[in-house]
């Protein structure tokens, strides 16, 4: 067999649908969010089954807003400056980054080893030996569209007077107890970045059945300012807040930040949208497939769990503490045969170097988070995979068990 391929961790096809809306957004004249941002935020609110979705332009940006909303509700005293929120060390840094500068403190508990959610009973654990009224909020991430136990969380969090709020940038269409993730907590974060399950480059989201979020989130990404409108009326000659002595565009009464997105990511997620249920169960076609396929390997390789409930960004694959593989050597050989890898994050206290502070708090406490960081990776999964592509993927895992056997 010739290995010539080259198989992403995730793809963007451009269609003629694609160039199409693209086109319409530029024929509008109107290139900042206006209908399709408006329309995505309608679409994706009833998708999810929530009330409300404000659009932001990334999901690092979602994250941001989202606490700093919670953190401007006067109904959540306990979020204040210097709290701790928990959370996992393994995800992308972006979650944790968020926490911090909200000026809120990280504090970690270890993962389930083949499903990267956090442990609910180290959370538990975790308030009871220490005074829970430090802490003001449990940070929960479906990663790789593995679904946290909502139950347990939520219970704890009740317990313990916690706000919980879903990091679900990685878990659109994920579903939990028959609900999708995202709905169980105040709010939850979205991202479409490139890679992920519904895609537009950069763009985030967060969803809430709460109005009073909802309304502090529209402020918060639009440096504070009074104007709050879905759409702006102007251009149709009128404004339902004329009435304020100063232009409520420019006139602000709390601090906040330019999350605004563009038009072009709200229109091409539309698409996308139109095929939701198509692209999660395509990547989990391509799950299924690969562990059938591959299934012979368990010896040296955890394979993802498979569930019709999950909607995967990727295929997660973890090297049995048995094995001889090395990741490192593993990844460069699928590298070198057209197999794009990426490994799955770091654990964030003890491997990033932004948390070099945190290590010596951390060291040897988070045993499936460090192992993880070191020995896990991740391929692609993406509904644009063909049958051929799939086929070359085990062809290739083949070639490198048999040379390193």
């Amino acid at each position: 067999m010739t290995f010539n391929k080259k198989i992403n961790v995730g793809e963007y096809t451009i269609g003629e649908p694609e160039k199409k809306i693209i086109m319409d957004v530029l024929d509008s004249g109107r290139i900042s969010e206006y209908k399709y941002v408006a329309e995505f935020e309608k679409k994706f609110a009833e998708i999810i089954g929530v009330k409300y979705c404000t659009l932001v332009n990334s999901g690092t940006s979602a994250l941001i807003a989202g606490l700093t909303a919670l953190l401007y509700d006067e109904r959540f005293p306990k979020i204040k400056k210097g709290a701790k929120v928990i959370t996992t060390p393994l995800t992308y840094v972006a979650t944790s980054n968020a926490v911090k500068l909200v000026g809120l403190e990280p504090v970690f508990v270890d993962v389930h080893l083949e499903t990267f959610d956090m442990i609910a009973e180290q959370v538990e654990s975790l308030l009871e030996k220490n005074n829970p009224d430090d802490f003001c909020m449990i940070l929960p991430v479906h990663l790789m569209g593995y679904p946290v136990n909502m139950e347990k969380i939520n219970r704890i969090a009740k317990k313990y007077d916690l706000v919980t709020f879903e990091d679900t940038a990685q878990a659109h269409g994920t579903k939990y107890q028959g609900k999708n993730t995202g709905t169980f907590s105040l709010l939850a974060d979205y991202s479409f970045y490139i890679a992920h399950n519904i895609q537009v480059g950069e763009m985030g989201a967060v969803i809430t059945d709460d109005n009073r979020i909802n309304q502090l989130i529209k402020k918060i990404k639009a440096n504070g300012r009074m104007c709050d409108c879905g759409i702006c009326t102007r251009s149709k000659g009128f404004c339902p807040k004329s009435d304020l002595e100063r232009d409520p565009r420019f006139l602000h009464d709390m601090l906040g930040y330019n999350f605004k997105t563009m038009e072009f990511q709200a229109a091409l997620g539309l698409l996308q949208l139109d095929k939701f249920d198509e692209i999660i169960k395509n990547r989990q076609d391509n799950v299924e497939y690969l562990n059938k396929s591959l299934k012979k390997f368990e010896s040296d390789f955890i394979l993802p769990k498979f569930s019709k409930d999950y909607s995967y960004l990727a295929y997660p694959i973890i090297i049995q503490k048995t094995s001889k593989i090395k990741r490192e050597y593993f990844r460069k050989k699928l590298s070198e045969l057209g197999v794009e890898s990426r490994p799955l994050f770091g654990s964030i206290p003890t491997q990033q170097p932004a948390y070099k502070d945190y290590y010596n708090s951390y060291i040897g406490k988070l045993p499936n988070a460090d192992y993880l960081g070191d020995n896990a990776f991740y391929i692609g999964c993406h509904q644009y995979l063909k049958t051929a592509d799939l086929e070359y993927i085990v062809k290739v895992f083949e070639k490198i068990m048999a040379e390193t056997a």
